[in-house]
């Protein structure tokens, strides 16, 4: 055989185990992808009950309560229409989780419609500073937050 030919059988090789990789690397990775549910798509279309998804939208104002264990707070979340989905959590809630903050919730829908999340992501707006560097000018700030870097070398 030629070298022109073994070049190309070489690259052919090469493209093929490239695209097999791939199919290979999503079809392993096919079961652990956490869908990402807006409310009003929960509301419409469900998915199955204990199926491991992710529930993003606004805590609805006035519906966080804390059932008398002080663990578990029940809340509602809404979207960009009048669909709420309930919420159970149990656990520490994030700083940020307030009424009409944004959160994330991964978790699975039980069978009674409740949304059982595991895990809480409070989302915050692009004016968030911290509460450690609250009130101190940019220049203050920049200085304790480069304070704080650790050096990786």
């Amino acid at each position: 055989m030629k070298a022109k030919h073994q070049r190309l059988v070489l690259v052919l090789i090469a493209v093929l185990a490239i695209v097999g990789a791939g199919l290979l690397a999503a079809w392993a990775l096919r079961n652990q992808a956490n869908y990402f549910y807006l409310p009003e798509q929960m509301a419409a279309t469900p998915p199955d009950v204990g199926q491991a998804v992710r529930l993003g939208g606004m805590v609805r104002p006035g519906s966080i309560t804390t059932e008398p264990d002080g663990v578990t707070v029940n809340f509602l979340v809404t979207g960009n229409t009048a669909d709420a989905i309930p919420v159970r959590y149990s656990g520490i809630l994030p700083d940020l989780f307030v009424e009409g903050s944004g959160v994330v919730a991964e978790g699975s829908l039980g069978a009674n419609g409740i949304f059982l999340a595991t895990n809480l992501l409070a989302k915050h707006d692009e004016n968030y500073v911290p509460r450690e560097l609250e009130g101190m000018g940019t220049n203050q700030a920049a200085k304790v937050a480069a304070g704080t870097m650790v050096d990786l070398k």
